[in-house]
């Protein structure tokens, strides 16, 4: 399990292949998702899958894996290098909004499907919400560089959708 969530910290924030995964630490993939899965209800990890309306160039069986706690992804990789010097800052930050967007649904009762959304050309949103028949796009940038828009395959497919950009000055109103 510890060389589980070493590797699963060190692809954080990128989609995971249970084979690569039980490749990398000796297993095989159905022992991955079965330790995947008690570490899920341990409050570890969890998961995100690709959303998919079967268009024929989006990613559909994809998923992410993700830490509650961006200490313990440090502590496992022993890496607790200041966040300002940091190379992994981008993965952190992902993490980190999504995990308190998880508690913080969580905490209000907020019932909705969580996703991430993919395509084969590499286009890409951080993380979708789907409830009540509406579907919301967040994008997650650190340091944001001119005005953000959602890749044009994601607005020409969803035009109902409503997309949101979520930056370290606006992240508050994201987290709750």
């Amino acid at each position: 399990i510890e060389r589980l969530l070493q590797a699963l910290a060190l692809q954080m924030g990128s989609e995971v292949s249970y084979s690569e995964l039980a490749q990398t630490i000796g297993a095989d993939p159905v022992t991955v998702e079965r330790y995947l899965g008690l570490l899920e209800r341990s409050f570890v990890v969890f998961r995100l899958r690709s959303f998919s309306r079967n268009i024929r160039n989006e990613l559909k069986k994809s998923r992410k894996v993700y830490f509650y706690d961006n200490g313990i992804r440090n502590a496992l990789l022993s890496d607790f290098t200041p966040f300002e010097l940091r190379t992994d800052k981008g993965a952190l930050w992902e993490n980190f909004l999504v995990s308190e967007r998880m508690k913080h649904l969580q905490y209000r009762g907020m019932s909705c499907n969580t996703y991430f959304w993919r395509t084969h050309q590499q286009q890409e949103i951080d993380y979708l919400e789907e409830a009540g028949g509406k579907l919301e796009a967040f994008e997650f940038k650190w340091k944001a560089k001119g005005r953000i828009r959602a890749p044009k395959n994601f607005s020409e497919a969803y035009e109902q959708s409503t997309f949101h950009f979520i930056s370290k000055e606006n992240y508050l109103d994201f987290i709750g």
